[in-house]
């Protein structure tokens, strides 16, 4: 039978091994160089069989579908039936999708959780090691997951999901801490402990200095280790009873124009602080709404903090947090799929998103030390495009195996082979 087409081309097969992940092969590599592979199989549960897959055979495909843009189980058939890239990467035994769901229910009770902790941790020390800083910038925030799973509970939001916090450095984007959490947890809930566990994951000669969050995080215990450890912090403050009288006490002459408002700061103490800190306050009119009748002619938003920069400065920033957290945050559930979880118990879940929190880091490290700086700020959206999804011919010639891309790409890949093997060897 003859397919009739609209444009003048025709169909046809062809025997030729081709892969649609070129680039992905680039980012399989990467892992490989520095040990992924090794740390998953040392740090994760063994199987009970000889004949039984290694904890790196399921994480491992894991990690290259979330890169490469998958947001299921189910997606792992396009790496399974990728032969292309299952050629170039040891991808040979590959678990079918059902087999890593009950991996995943298996492992969340054999310490699967604490075992991809450890791997993590081990990335970032890798990550760190020759970067020049020694000291860096803490932002943490929960976000709300929804999901209809039966075991989900109901979030403040009104939906019901689950409620886990993320930590990243700011300095790099790289996820220091995660911790999945019950959608009926309120946000603020044992803050101090997941930033002490986020100070804890850092390297030896490394430390946290600086420390940013919404106002979850107002609260007496946070304030108090800050001052304690030397921490510098910016913390968006609630606007409770005592706030709002500190802020009426502010004479009308220490307000000055910003932006499209005033700004003025004051001292403040909570009931359990140790020491006063500032308060800085920025006052804007209201836009009203039609129909809308709240007799509020001004609206606060207030940021404590010991940083002694003005201000202005200040404001500036503790708003970077936007980009160095809850962007990322975004980028972690909307690129990486981990809007959506694939088990029904909340334990599977947690260790999904942990691995979720891995493939992000593993694909950060990538951009960051194999590419040139342009490519830093990209998403993980516009790496798919440009580089993850490039089409690669495979060609086995005598005791090697030849990956074949376009001329104008060849530059690209080789100067990512060379990044990685330079971050492989030192």
């Amino acid at each position: 039978m003859i397919i009739q087409t609209v444009l003048p081309f025709k169909l046809e097969e062809t025997k030729d091994l081709i892969t649609s992940h070129a680039g992905l092969a680039l980012l399989g590599e990467f892992s490989i160089g520095f040990g992924l592979l090794d740390a998953l199989n040392k740090y994760l549960p063994t199987p009970g069989s000889g004949a039984g897959y290694r904890a790196s055979e399921y994480v491992f495909p894991l990690i290259l579908m979330l890169n490469g843009g998958g947001r299921s189980l189910e997606d792992l058939r396009q790496i399974r039936e990728d032969n292309g890239l299952r050629e170039l990467l040891p991808l040979q035994r590959m678990p079918s999708s059902d087999a890593v769901g009950d991996w995943l229910r298996r492992s969340s009770v054999n310490k699967g959780l604490e075992g991809i902790e450890t791997v993590n941790r081990r990335i970032i020390k890798r990550g760190l090691k020759y970067d020049g800083i020694r000291g860096y910038t803490l932002d943490i925030d929960a976000t709300g997951i929804e999901s209809e799973k039966e075991a989900a509970r109901m979030t403040y939001k009104g939906y019901t999901g689950y409620m886990p916090i993320v930590g990243h450095l700011a300095e790099n984007g790289l996820i220091i801490g995660d911790d999945f959490r019950e959608g009926n947890v309120s946000p603020s809930t044992r803050n101090l402990e997941f930033m002490k566990y986020c100070a804890d994951q850092m390297p030896q000669g490394k430390c946290i200095k600086a420390f940013r969050a919404d106002s979850a995080s107002y609260q007496s215990a946070i304030i108090n280790h800050c001052h304690t450890k030397g921490i510098l912090y910016a913390i968006g403050a609630d606007l409770d009873e005592a706030v709002v009288r500190q802020i009426k006490s502010i004479g009308n002459s220490d307000w000055h124009s910003y932006k499209n408002g005033r700004i003025a700061e004051t001292i403040h103490c909570m009931n359990k602080t140790q020491q006063a800190f500032r308060l800085v306050v920025i006052r804007r009119p209201v836009q009203g709404e039609l129909f809308e009748r709240t007799g509020e002619t001004e609206r606060y938003t207030v940021i404590a903090t010991n940083r002694s920069e003005s201000p202005e400065e200040v404001v500036q920033w503790y708003n970077q947090r936007g980009q160095c957290s809850e962007n990322r945050i975004k980028e972690l559930k909307i690129g990486f799929g981990m809007e959506r979880m694939s088990c029904g118990q909340f334990e599977a879940n947690a260790v999904f998103f942990r691995i979720g929190c891995l493939a992000y880091n593993v694909g950060r490290l990538f951009v960051l030390k194999t590419l040139n700086p342009s490519w830093h700020r990209c998403q993980v959206q516009t790496l798919r495009w440009k580089l993850y999804s490039l089409a690669g011919k495979i060609v086995f010639r005598g005791r090697y195996v030849w990956l074949k891309v376009r001329r104008h790409l060849r530059s690209l890949f080789e100067e990512i082979l060379a990044g990685s093997w330079k971050f492989a060897s030192t």
